[in-house]
């Protein structure tokens, strides 16, 4: 069972970039595929964006194209997102997950989240 760990949230003005970072404690972290989600504030959480195995392929929700980007090292069992020019409605805490049937809809391990905030 893998678990995740993200990290890199914190505050930043509109316009203004941060990289997420992903953690999985297993060493065949090649083995699953990720994701990137969010919940704001009294909403529900939403997809954000996903990326296969090998890092080959990518799907982004359309609110975050050209704005963000995903990524993983498996050496390093890492995925990241990086974000620029965010806007104060990508505020939200972000999630990490995997899947290891590689799926990019349904995912069994999740992190704890790391709050993102922008604010002028």
């Amino acid at each position: 069972q893998v678990q995740l760990v993200e990290s890199g949230g914190g505050s930043v003005q509109p316009g203004g970039s941060l990289r997420l970072s992903c953690v999985a404690s297993e060493r065949s972290f090649s083995d699953y595929s990720m994701a990137w989600f969010r919940q704001a504030p009294g909403k529900e959480r939403e997809f954000v964006t996903a990326i296969s195995r090998t890092g080959g392929s990518t799907y982004y929700e359309e609110d975050v194209k050209g704005r963000f980007t995903i990524s993983r090292d498996n050496a390093k069992n890492t995925g990241y997102l990086q974000m620029n020019n965010l806007k104060p409605e990508d505020t939200a805490i972000y999630y990490c997950a995997a899947s290891a049937s590689g799926s990019f809809v349904d995912f069994e391990y999740w992190g704890q989240g790391t709050q993102v905030t922008v604010s002028s």
